[in-house]
This record gives structure tokens, sequence and C-alpha cells, in this order.
């Protein structure tokens, strides 16, 4: 937790009501995103008992596993949920886009929309995965058939949990995460992953505090979990005896329809409350702008959409069980680059997240007193423009002579520290040296260098593109680490496929 971070949440406290921690929406949000509501039985793997799903808050379908132990219903309540799922995915492929590529030499083409997914907290995101992890191996025929569909699903919610690793992604998103993203409560982040805890305080009722509504929420009769998990007072008074009188009825078709009536009614009563949670928070984010450079994360999204459908429609196989040692590094290796990538934007886009960059030393913000827009460096081969400008700070400012810094107003220009002179007051003088977004002349177009009085921002962080790494091919994987693959790795469904033998 970052100092400005720890700070807020004690304002939050103080004020009894959460504090903003960014200025802007930096996720994406989709115009009609899918939200998902799972509910698992407690004391199994992954078991689904039910799921509110739907588009719009008004659209709601509750799906219901009777008997979550029976094997057979589980897979219904796959294929209904599949059904649901691949037609939303499927909504957002009749219209794509050219991206040109090689500078322009080229063009590749993407879908010009991707779909979204919204879930009430990161076990939600586990649960979804763990789901496509024990259907994509599936089999429409041979033993234990399935649902063609079910297969599909399972690789397209393996596709969302992949994509909800990748940071900056908003492929699949936890609304608890999304929100803790923007606000700093007065309570633990352990806390902060109850949903209708922290609405309250983000967004407490009239004449109550923050404290006083996450309180209230911890009342499971007015704000059931928002799943998967489920409340134990709820499952042994009520949920016990309503799936034990569905098994009772099994000869009776009349009495098994109000026992399936009575428990339908039951789990709805449980998944409403977060359900409406849920689109209070997509409220809530709706209010904020977005980042400037949300959109770009945004296509990256939709670069990822694009080629796992045309994987799929190419009859591609599913995801692997686990990665090679290859796989794996180049997966690492991808994560941490958007990860760096992911900071540097956010404090771009954000003046109050770079405000933890400030506090840290990594950035400073001044004024220009001095600039020198003309100015020509002429003592190599030939003469090219390099302004300078003094910039006054009152901020420690604690990089090195020589060290280049970045503007956020102005990402394609860096500026070499070339003066740190200690000034009165506790103020420090800083002379940059600026060189690239200016033109190929020796003339600065105007707005290409900062004029006096002009206050600004520089800071260590870079966006610059960040090269990939180099890595062998599969098939060359060292003896190190473990040397070439000796199966397929996508040809095995593995125990975890046989979860719901």
């Amino acid at each position: 937790m970052s100092t400005l971070h720890a700070l807020a949440k004690a304002q939050a406290v103080a004020a009894g009501v959460a504090q903003p921690v960014a200025t802007v929406r930096h996720l994406h949000l989709h115009a009609r995103p899918l939200v998902v509501v799972p509910l698992a039985l407690a004391g199994e793997a992954n078991a689904p008992l039910a799921a509110l799903v739907g588009a719009a808050p008004d659209d709601a379908r509750l799906l219901v596993v009777p008997q979550p132990r029976n094997r057979d219903q589980r897979f219904a309540f796959a294929a209904e949920l599949a059904g649901i799922v691949l037609s939303y995915v499927d909504g957002h492929r009749a219209v794509t886009e050219a991206v040109p590529v090689d500078r322009g030499r080229d063009v590749r083409h993407r879908y010009v929309d991707a779909p979204q997914l919204l879930v009430p907290n990161p076990a939600g995101i586990t649960f979804l995965r763990l789901l496509g992890r024990s259907t994509r191996f599936r089999r429409p025929d041979g033993e234990h058939p399935v649902p063609p569909e079910v297969p599909l699903l399972g690789r397209w919610l393996t596709f969302f949990a992949e994509r909800a690793e990748h940071p900056g992604s908003s492929a699949l998103l936890a609304m608890t995460d999304a929100l803790t993203l923007h606000w700093a409560t007065g309570q633990s982040a352990v806390e902060d992953l109850h949903l209708p805890a922290l609405l309250g305080w983000i967004d407490p009722p009239a004449g109550m505090t923050g404290a006083e509504a996450a309180a209230r929420a911890e009342d499971p009769a007015l704000h059931p979990p928002a799943g998967p998990a489920t409340d134990p007072d709820f499952d042994n008074r009520r949920l016990a005896p309503a799936i034990e009188a569905y098994a009772a009825a099994e000869d009776d078709p009349e009495a098994r329809a109000g026992a399936y009536a009575t428990l339908e009614a039951l789990l709805r009563d449980q998944l409403a409350p977060t359900w409406e949670l849920m689109w209070r928070g997509v409220g809530l984010l709706r209010g904020l702008p977005p980042g400037a450079r949300v959109e770009g994360r945004w296509a990256g999204d939709r670069d990822a959409f694009t080629a796992h459908a045309e994987h799929v429609d190419a009859g591609g196989g599913p995801q692997p069980r686990r990665d090679g040692a290859v796989a794996a590094a180049v997966r690492l290796h991808r994560l941490e680059r958007a990860l760096a990538s992911y900071a540097v934007q956010r404090a771009y886009d954000d003046p109050l997240v770079m405000a933890g960059h400030r506090l840290t030393g990594e950035a400073f913000v001044g004024e220009v007193t001095l600039a020198d827009p003309g100015r020509v460096d002429d003592t190599g081969k030939r003469p090219v423009l390099r302004p300078r400008i003094q910039v006054v700070t009152t901020e420690p400012v604690l990089v090195p002579l020589g060290a280049t810094l970045h503007s956020p107003v102005r990402p394609g220009q860096k500026a070499r520290v070339v003066f740190l002179t200690p000034a009165a007051d506790g103020k420090t003088e800083v002379v940059l040296e600026l060189s690239g977004g200016m033109g190929r002349g020796l003339t600065a177009p105007a707005g290409s260098v900062p004029e006096v009085g002009e206050r600004v921002c520089y800071t260590t962080l870079s966006d610059a593109f960040l090269p990939a790494g180099a890595f062998p091919a599969p098939e060359e994987t060292p003896w190190t680490h473990g040397g070439p693959p000796t199966t397929a790795p996508d040809g095995d469904a593995g125990p975890a496929s046989e979860a719901w033998d």
C-alpha cells in the first residue's frame, strides 16, 4: 500500500465515507456488460448451485442446479450457461475494422468490439476459471458425452480467466477490484472483498456513515454473501431442506415441480441483492470519465478476442492444462511487460496516481521560469534542435545529472537533466534539455516546447515501447527446464478435467 493510499484510508475513517484515489476511470466499461453472479455449493469442489446472468438490470436469468452433486445436472447447467455466454460472445463478431501494421504497409482485421464479463469479486473469477478448466476438454461423444456447446463454453471461460490475469485488461472484471481501484475505504483489504460492505463505504445511505453502512451490510439476512460462497446458516436452515425435498419428490412430478419452484425462489432471493449491487457499482464507475489510455488497452482486449475467435473457428485445440517451460516463460514475460506499462499509463492518465510517484521521488511538478525553444546543438556532424527549459520546483528532485525524464503531456519527448541547483525557500532549479517530439527541422512547432509560466510534470516513468524478449522455440527447451516436450500439451485433459465425473 502506498503512502497516499494509506492516507486516503485514514481520511475515509475520519470522514465516514470512502475517499477517491483516482480522478478518471482506469478500466473500460462496456455499454452492455454481461453480469454473472455465481453461487457454489459449500463443501464441494466448484460445484455450481445457481447463477444469475444477464446484460441489463431488468434482464436477469436464473440458472439452478437442484442436485449440485449430480453430474448430469451440472453439465445441464453448463449447457444452459453456454447458451447465454456464447450468444453474448457471438453478438460481438458482426463487424470488423482494418488496423494498419508494418508501418502502414499492410493491414489486419479485428472486431470493433469485444465482450465483457463482470463478477462480484475475485472468487467469482476463480469460479469461472475452474468451470472452464473442467469443461473445455469434454467431448460430445464417447464416454460421458456432454452437449457440444459445453467444451466451447469452457474454452471461452478459460480465455476470459486468462485475460483477467493480464494487467489493464477489462475483459473479465471483479466488481470489488474495479471499485477499490478508484476508492479507498476505512476497512481492511479483506473486508473490501465483501461487495455490500464496500459499496456501503463508497455510497452509504442518507444519514449513515460508511462504517455504519458496512456494519449493516454484514447482516446476511439483508445482504447475502456476494457469491460464490454461501452463508452457513442459510445452508443449514434453508438450502439443505429445500434440496432434500426436491430429492424426496423424485417419483411425484407435481411435488417435484413444487419443490423446484421453492428452491428456485430461495436461490433467487439469495442472488437478487448482489445483482442489484453489481449494477449499482456499474453506475458508480460510469460516473467517472475514462482515462486517455483506457481505449488503447481495450484495443488489446479486442485483439486478444479476435485472435481467440479465429483460433476456435480454425479448429484449434483447447488451452493446455499447463504451459510448457518456454510457454510459461513467454507468458510471464508478457505479463511483466503489461504490468510495467499499466502502472505508467495509470500515472500518465491520472494526476492523483502520479501524486503517489511524486511522494517517492519518481516525479516532480514545477513551473517553467526560463525557456530557449530555438537552441540548436551544432557540436555533432549536423546541427540538431535541442531546446532547454528551467523548471523551479518545491518538491525534492531525486534524480541524478544526466537522467532522462518524461512528461505525461508530451510522452514522445525526452528531457535530460543538465543542471540541478538548490535555490531559496527550499526550491530547486532544474535545467532540462529536450529532444524528440518536435519534428525534424530546426524550429520547434508551437506547443512542442513548454512555455514560461507553464506548470509541468516530469517523471522517470516511461511509456515507451518495450521490446519483447527472445525465447527458444518449444522444441528447443533447454535441458535445465525439462528438455523438449514429450507429449502434446493440449492432448491430455489430466485430473482437473475429471472433476465432474
